[in-house]
């Protein structure tokens, strides 16, 4: 039997990219509400719970009210809005940070889908907070470059159609630090105080690299490169999407420098250790629209299914 799926926001860009990545499988059977009724809170209550597996890719506000339209309790909602990500009634859906998380997702009836930024962040600093690399006061800091697609249709609008000359360059933002994913780096990590965020939108589509430095002075003790090496791939060991490089990306990086849309098109991430005895640079390089949206969303809902976690993304 198919599983039937609702995309609640089809139209946007998440929405559109967990359609088009159903379209090969026929496992699915993808439930489409009328146009004029999109908006419909009554055809989209039906649609809901009718379906298996809803998903939400909304503004924050509208999720929240769409998953309070779900009164079948067999329903399994995957929400990609930022709403639920800091919600405890919800599991977070990044399987690969823990057995823990991978089990919650597999049993879970509420998932909330990480955000692009967030996912990079939490790949390199919960691994280190789990293994108590990172004192809870350090000041963690972050710097991140996206293609514009993160930006959503608005954004993909204006750099298709109307692009000034600063669109062309690399544009800094959320300056006054109160970007919506800094409360899920937070939180999902289990730090102290909010990290210092700064991420860069770029003149390309889609991929991104997300970096965090470390001081290791400031850790809670003296660490090499080669010992958060270890770390990191003692932590993502086996897994099917995270991979951890080889140390320094020697091997991988072309003449030294790291392109930050190598995976756009695929739901793999890559983690690379960096630096020296004094300071480490930890970056994590994967798609916005594959791990850091619509990848996550499916293999949360492969996982959720109990199929191969792949399904479809390759």
């Amino acid at each position: 039997m198919k599983t039937r799926v609702f995309i609640d926001g089809k139209e946007g860009t998440t929405g559109l990219q967990i359609y088009e990545r159903f379209q090969n499988r026929n496992d699915v059977e993808i439930m489409l509400i009328d146009e004029e009724k999109r908006k419909d809170v009554n055809e989209r209550a039906k649609m809901i719970n009718s379906s298996d597996i809803t998903f939400l890719c909304l503004p924050d506000a509208a999720a929240i009210e769409a998953a309070s339209l779900c009164t079948n309790p067999d329903v399994r909602i995957i929400d990609a809005s930022t709403a639920h990500r800091t919600n405890p009634a919800w599991d977070y859906g990044f399987p690969e940070l823990s057995e823990k998380h991978r089990e919650n997702i597999r049993n879970s009836k509420r998932v909330a889908n990480p955000g692009c930024y967030a996912s990079g962040f939490i790949s390199l600093v919960y691994p280190l907070v789990k293994a108590g690399v990172l004192p809870e006061d350090y000041p963690v800091t972050c710097h991140a470059v996206s293609g514009y697609s993160g930006g959503g249709k608005k954004m993909i609008a204006a750099m298709s159609e109307n692009k000034t000359k600063e669109m062309y360059s690399p544009r800094q933002y959320a300056l006054g630090q109160k970007h919506k994913h800094i409360p899920e780096m937070q939180a999902v990590c289990g730090l102290k105080y909010k990290p210092m965020f700064n991420p860069i939108v770029d003149d390309y589509y889609n991929g991104m690299v997300v970096s965090v430095p470390l001081v290791t002075r400031c850790l809670t003790k003296k660490y090499t490169p080669e010992n958060i090496h270890e770390i990191m791939a003692e932590h993502y060991v086996g897994q099917h999407f995270v991979k951890v490089m080889e140390l320094g990306g020697t091997e991988t990086l072309a003449d030294g420098f790291i392109a930050a849309n190598t995976l756009a098109g695929t739901n793999n991430m890559q983690i690379f250790v960096c630096g020296n005895e004094d300071q480490i640079l930890l970056m994590s390089r994967f798609d916005n629209l594959g791990k850091g949206a619509s990848g996550a969303a499916i293999q949360n809902m492969n996982i959720m299914l109990g199929i191969n976690e792949a399904t479809g993304l390759e």
